[in-house]
């Protein structure tokens, strides 16, 4: 198990970390990213790529240089590198598909890679829509549907691939702890539901209605070319996540949502 972790002040747009925040260290969790949540123009997707594929290659430069270096490298990486891909499942084996998220996960993914030169695990985690209350995409659909006015987001029809905060970070423990893991894991739920699955969930679990629908032309016009992965059907099946050892302390979207939204909160 982890005893203890360091922290250190580094600024992954302009310079490469400190050589003494890694010299020694049992392993680097990479984590960094400028959010992708918010209406792309060309500075936002410049910075969305900088902050994941320049910031990553800086990273592994530093850890080229240091004598003592981690063992593993577990780097952040996106469903979004599969693309918009309809009902098909989506193992870790898939493809990536096309278009801006899918090239710059597949660009963060090789730079990581890198790191396997210097002797080093390096397991990419490609993370799916984390739930929690306190941050991501289920805080900012709380409020609709707190209010009453929640609904599925235009067909409903795509796939939506969650994963519990709880598990996400216990993913992110195993990758670093499980021997000669080498390669991605999709960190998402085996039960993916729909657009339209989900809001009905999240509505019986708030006990609101949940059928007010927002049209694809509204959520266009409101995150412009952004709007792509929010309307995106992602139906991914976490096959070499399972195959690893790793299991799910939450499978299934109800008690998932149930545990965060009202067992949490009585605690």
């Amino acid at each position: 198990m982890l005893a203890t972790a360091r922290f250190s002040i580094w600024d992954a747009a302009t310079s490469e970390p400190p050589l003494d925040a890694l010299e020694g260290a049992d392993a680097v969790v990479h984590l960094a990213g400028e959010p992708v949540a918010q209406r792309w123009t060309a500075e936002v997707k410049r910075r969305i790529r900088s902050s994941r594929v320049d910031s990553t290659n800086l990273l592994v430069a530093a850890l080229g240089k240091v004598t003592e270096r981690p063992r593993v490298m577990v780097c952040a990486s996106a469903i979004g590198y599969y693309g918009d891909r309809g009902n098909e499942a989506l193992a870790e084996t898939a493809k990536p598909g096309t278009g801006f998220l899918p090239e710059v996960c597949v660009e963060w993914e090789a730079s990581a890679g890198k790191a396997r030169e210097l002797g080093m695990r390096v397991v990419p985690v490609r993370i799916g829509i984390v739930l929690h209350p306190e941050g991501g995409a289920l805080e900012q659909m709380l409020p609709p549907f707190k209010w009453g006015v929640g609904g599925r987001i235009a067909s409903g029809e795509q796939w939506m691939s969650w994963i519990h905060l709880d598990d996400m970070v216990r993913l992110l423990v195993h990758a670093v702890e499980t021997p000669g893991l080498n390669g991605a894991l999709n960190a998402a739920a085996p039960n993916a539901v729909t657009n339209a699955e989900f809001t009905q969930v999240l509505g019986r679990t708030l006990r609101r209605p949940a059928i007010f629908p927002v049209p694809e032309f509204a959520v266009r016009a409101l995150f412009g070319e952004m709007a792509s992965i929010v309307i995106a059907s992602q139906r991914v099946a976490p096959e070499a996540t399972l195959a690893s050892g790793f299991r799910f302390e939450h499978e299934q979207l109800a008690a998932a949502l149930a545990h965060l939204l009202t067992e949490k909160r009585a605690e």
